[in-house]
């Protein structure tokens, strides 16, 4: 009797020894469209990501030519009744709570649910020629994962108009010029982009890390003066809590790195 081929993963996750997790969207067949499971298991694997100790800094990327092309609408009573409320299920809110810093590597198309997924991360690297395209209006399908609030604050409110009411492709080229894209590169360039500024991440203080992540993430909630307040409380509180060892610590290792630097001089 023939057994049967094993079953494809539809999301990879390799964790390297440096402390960089990969998570690829892996349905290339259907440009990485999302089913429930897949949603799902996202959500899921965003959360163990964030509780794993040796994970400082993760990737998320698709395979093939497309990063994401939003949910497979062939489900679509299924995904969308479910998902409103369902915060375990939903990638986006675990994505948002996840305190590792999340890059976003984007070749291809990054369309309504994708484009959602993508504005979640907190860096996006996308290939020249890449596409975010909302679809919400054309299709009738209510945002729900932020992309009608989000877009808007950072790219401004008209251009967002432009995107989600017309459904106006927003080249990657675009989206750098309005600070949503940190950087383009050539499509084979992508995760290697990605993997530099996560190396370059790796080598600062995760524990500041961390808590850097969470006051910009926390403050952009707020109003500029709250946020400014949020800022001046976790210093103090940071502060108060180091120790004279910490203290001495930290000022015999800022000294050290101000000693290289002039001997390179």
């Amino acid at each position: 009797m023939e057994s049967s081929p094993p079953e494809k993963k539809l999301i990879l996750v390799q964790c390297e020894p440096n402390g960089v997790a990969m998570i690829t969207i892996n349905r290339p067949g259907s440009l990485n469209s999302l089913t429930r499971s897949m949603m799902t298991d996202l959500a899921q694997i965003f959360k163990r990501l964030d509780g794993d100790d040796s994970v400082r800094v993760i990737i998320l990327t698709g395979s093939g030519r497309s990063f994401c092309s939003g949910v497979d609408l062939t489900a679509a009573e299924d995904v969308f009744k479910g998902d409103v409320k369902d915060v375990e299920s939903d990638v986006v809110a675990q994505m948002e709570r996840c305190r590792k810093p999340i890059i976003g590597a984007i070749k291809g198309f990054a369309i309504t649910a994708g484009f959602e997924i993508a504005l979640a991360c907190d860096m996006l690297i996308a290939s020249k020629g890449a596409k975010f395209i909302d679809t919400h209006a054309r299709f009738g399908i209510f945002p729900s994962w932020g992309l009608s609030q989000k877009l808007s604050r950072i790219i401004g409110p008209n251009k967002a108009r432009e995107v989600s009411l017309a459904a106006s492709p927003l080249t990657a080229e675009v989206a750098e010029r309005l600070g949503l894209v940190n950087h383009v590169v050539e499509e084979g360039e992508v995760l290697k982009k990605a993997q530099e500024i996560a190396g370059a991440i790796l080598k600062n203080n995760q524990d500041m890390v961390l808590r850097y992540k969470s006051l910009i993430s926390d403050g952009l909630k707020l109003d500029l003066g709250h946020s400014l307040s949020l800022e001046k409380e976790r210093a103090h509180e940071y502060y108060n809590g180091m120790t004279k060892e910490q203290f001495r610590m930290m000022q015999e290792f800022i000294a050290g790195r101000g000693s290289k630097k002039r001997s390179k001089l």
